[in-house]
């Protein structure tokens, strides 16, 4: 298996935000990898676990990279800015971790 850089995003909205606007955040985030080549592969979804542990986090996205280089380009990247300014009024908390696959 070829070693690739995961980056893991996980969002609790604030309570009140309309079903809409999380609609919307999804489709923004789901939109990145057409509009940022350091993307190699993109997945997300909503928590459907019977364990009752995810503290009100509710959306989970995985963002794959190639190498660190490729993370760091995404991260000040404009699209990716212009991401973060459409969630960061309608995120409560986030939760960020990245990792190598092994």
């Amino acid at each position: 298996m070829r070693k690739v850089l995961r980056h893991v995003v996980m969002f609790r909205f604030k309570e009140g935000t309309e079903p809409r606007t999380i609609r919307e955040i999804e489709t923004a985030f789901a939109s990145l990898p057409g509009k940022i080549e350091a993307i190699r592969d993109f997945e997300w979804g909503i928590d459907v676990s019977v364990e009752g542990k995810a503290e009100g986090f509710s959306h989970c996205f995985l963002v794959t990279f190639d190498s660190g280089a490729d993370r760091d380009t995404y991260l000040p990247h404009p699209a990716h800015q212009e991401f973060v300014s459409l969630v960061r009024p309608n995120v409560e908390k986030s939760l960020v971790l990245d990792y190598w696959a092994r």
